[in-house]
């Protein structure tokens, strides 16, 4: 059995990626396998334990980064937040695609951990465009602004060892892109291997 995708989407705040990601799981026939993060942070008011994050306190997260246990993990304002490996890796030997929605870092992360992973980045049609996005949602004070296209500027950087970089200049023609992309790392020689052996081991019949 052909192992599943491990397949990394990253994007700046205000890119719509969210969006991006529901209307692509929507559109695929095989559901992929959505990784829960661990986190030190306290729960918030409506989440569960298991089903938004794995909360566990900051000595079992730093076990379980002792033990190599994450595939990436990172500190944000004072917490520490963190991709399990065990799961994901089960997954993908079963057979089944996996899709994480990590910030840059973490994807880079990844990558190291598991140089097969398909990383793609998703951009903004122009940064011009993004601090629009940004501002005209009405409910982030200017200095917050500022920060979030800093800290994309940064993302932007780093982009460049992505696999891909799609434009979200569209919903649905992005989501089209993503598929694309899918399909084609699917039909990838490694994905494939048993066709490959089935025909070099098949017996021709002597004609007759």
């Amino acid at each position: 059995m052909a192992k599943g995708q491990l397949i990394v989407i990253s994007g700046p705040s205000g890119v719509g990626k969210s969006t991006l990601i529901r209307s692509l799981t929507a559109k695929l026939q095989r559901q992929p396998f959505f990784s829960v993060s661990a986190t030190t942070r306290k729960m918030r008011p409506g989440e569960i334990d298991h089903v938004n994050y794995h909360f566990i306190t900051q000595a079992e997260f730093d076990r379980m980064v002792a033990q190599n246990e994450f595939l990436e993990h990172a500190t944000y304002a004072a917490h520490s937040y963190g991709t399990p490996a065990a799961p994901i890796l089960a997954q993908l030997e079963a057979g089944r695609d996996v899709l994480l929605d990590i910030e840059v870092q973490g994807a880079l992360q990844v990558k190291r951990s598991y140089p097969d992973a398909v990383l793609i980045f998703i951009a903004a049609p122009s940064f011009g465009e993004l601090e629009h996005r940004l501002r005209a949602r009405g409910d982030t004070a200017e200095d917050a602004v500022r920060l979030r296209l800093q800290t994309a500027r940064r993302e932007y950087e780093q982009a460049n060892c992505y696999d891909y970089i799609v434009a979200n200049d569209d919903v649905d023609r992005c989501v089209q892109k993503l598929l694309a992309i899918l399909t084609a790392e699917g039909c990838r020689r490694k994905y494939n291997d048993e066709i490959l052996k089935e025909a070099l081991s098949y017996v021709i019949s002597p004609h007759v």
